[in-house]
């Protein structure tokens, strides 16, 4: 299968690392000119500096944003007015005892991981229904599903981020416009890296560490490892194209089977 997104725009909110970057950088090898965003300059200027690299002759966009609130999102929409592909990639996690997340702790998965795609869904979905074409997507979790007892405010999260996903698509039927989330499994990114050591040893050495965690808190993943971010990055560039015109409203998973369920 040839994907080509030449002459589309993409924008992939907090993609200055991790499964952001790969999607960012999947987007860009398919052809789109694609908008790196995240809450610094500097560090969106040498993630796009690492892009450049990664996909010689890239189209690249600095957007330099926090997504997260209100001025974020309006400093975005004036950078890029239009855009063809939206990837509601930005979220924050971490584990916490249930009973001691605060209710300021509550809202501010809440507005970050839920209320930023949510604000830019509905800043960009109406130019995308006039144009009849377009693609929005929401990075979810296997937590939105399976929710962690050690991360319940980020399981609850992403559970909104489907809703949210669905509800839009019912918003855009006809259009031409879909939208769809990724349930992503455990992934292997700096930030999981953190997160494994936080619940195992230290001392051991990184494969290690990670089969430990894999047995001990994830033992139903049928992949049986991490997932890269490109396998991730895949399902997404697939859904941005024309190829995917008759999927809307579905989670689709890349979770290596951690879900035990047929459907989502």
């Amino acid at each position: 299968m040839h994907i080509d997104l030449t002459g589309r725009t993409a924008l992939v909110t907090g993609s200055t690392q991790g499964i952001g970057a790969a999607i960012a950088a999947g987007l860009a090898r398919a052809g789109a000119r694609v908008a790196v965003n995240g809450r610094g300059e500097q560090r969106v200027a040498e993630s796009i500096g690492l892009l450049a690299k990664q996909v010689p002759g890239a189209d690249l966009v600095p957007v330099a944003a926090d997504v997260s609130s209100d001025e974020g999102a309006d400093q975005v929409t004036q950078a890029l007015p239009q855009v063809d592909i939206l990837v509601n990639n930005l979220g924050v996690f971490g584990t916490a005892d249930p009973l001691e997340i605060t209710d300021e702790e509550w809202r501010r998965y809440f507005d970050i991981n839920v209320l930023a795609a949510v604000r830019l869904t509905r800043l960009y979905l109406p130019g995308m229904t006039e144009r009849g074409w377009g693609r929005i997507l929401c990075i979810a979790s296997d937590s939105a599903i399976a929710i962690p007892a050690e991360m319940i405010h980020y399981g609850m999260s992403k559970t909104a981020l489907l809703a949210v996903s669905r509800g839009f698509a019912k918003k855009a039927a006809g259009t031409g416009v879909t939208v769809n989330s990724v349930i992503a499994g455990p992934t292997h990114t700096g930030g999981v890296e953190d997160f494994v050591y936080e619940l195992v040893d230290r001392d051991l050495p990184w494969d290690e560490a990670q089969r430990v965690f894999m047995r001990t808190y994830r033992p139903q993943s049928l992949l049986q490892r991490l997932i890269e971010p490109d396998e991730i990055a895949n399902m997404v560039v697939y859904l941005s194209s024309d190829q995917a015109s008759a999927t809307t409203g579905g989670a689709l998973r890349v979770d290596g089977g951690y879900v035990d369920a047929i459907l989502p």
